[in-house]
């Protein structure tokens, strides 16, 4: 497949599970209406509170994955691919905390692919909430996860992940076309970093980044900056989404991505590789 279209969505989630995965589904409804073949939902797109994350993480891990079977119901329905942003998924050896898990599902529905965030925000931000401690709810991921799609190869990252170049180098050595980026940027940093950081890491690895993000005010006093976006391995914006609830799609054109890397063979002029650090 030469040409195919993506789609971000962006939401402004809060703390009622229902509603937010009404809002998904309307969402993506939206943009399969546009033809996109290839959806991204935003970081914690279905549950936007700390405190309920471990009970839903158990449910997602050991009972009725309420947000798993809305995923794949929804691929299945409308036969396209969809990046369930983040999900919180517990584990038998860390009885307090959850991953924050990024799943893949393909046009029949099924899970293809897993991603747990490695990045955890525990930083402090000069706006309202002040500091951000996600290893108090949250579990660190340990693996670079590339799959293979009709749609090329995808990356899979999330949020805080942007600001490490070295991981998305990581995925870049082992070969990628499209890199799945949900969300759920403060308005502080995202103002000032989101869209430079976006097209910095497709610009260095010459690829597809669709960067679904949280874009609003939250009810538990939380401001994500929105500006879901769609870049291309030149670092041109194909779409981009202001405030509030969106769906942005464009056309994605492997073709052009491999001319771009002919042109300019970075991976065969490379002369450092990345190490991780233990």
């Amino acid at each position: 497949m030469t040409t195919s279209v993506i789609a971000a969505i962006q939401m402004v989630s809060g703390s009622d599970l229902n509603i937010n995965l009404t809002r998904a589904e309307v969402l993506i409804a939206q943009a399969v209406e546009k033809g996109a073949q290839l959806l991204v939902l935003p970081e914690v797109f279905a549950m936007f509170a700390s405190s309920q994350q471990y009970a839903l993480g158990v449910e997602e891990a050991f009972g009725k994955a309420p947000i798993r079977q809305f995923l794949a119901e929804q691929a299945r329905k409308h036969k396209v691919w969809i990046v369930g942003g983040s999900i919180p998924i517990a584990d038998q050896q860390h009885p307090s905390k959850v991953y924050a898990a990024s799943l893949l599902f393909n046009d029949q529905g099924q899970e293809c692919g897993h991603y747990n965030k490695l990045h955890l925000f525990d930083v402090d931000v000069a706006d309202k909430t002040g500091s951000y401690r996600e290893s108090d709810t949250f579990i660190a991921g340990n693996d670079v996860v590339v799959v293979d799609t009709p749609f090329g190869r995808l990356g899979m990252a999330i949020c805080y992940d942007l600001r490490f170049p070295e991981f998305f180098r990581a995925m870049f050595a082992q070969g990628l076309d499209i890199i799945s980026l949900p969300a759920a940027f403060t308005r502080k940093t995202g103002e000032a970093h989101w869209l430079p950081l976006v097209r910095a890491r497709a610009i260095e690895n010459q690829c597809y980044i669709i960067a679904a993000n949280q874009g609003g005010e939250h009810a538990n006093n939380r401001e994500t900056s929105g500006g879901s976006i769609i870049v291309d391995g030149w670092g041109q914006v194909l779409a981009q989404a202001d405030k509030g609830e969106a769906c942005v799609v464009a056309t994605m054109d492997l073709a052009s991505l491999a001319q771009q890397r002919l042109a300019m063979p970075i991976q065969q002029h490379q002369r450092f590789t990345v190490v991780k650090k233990d």
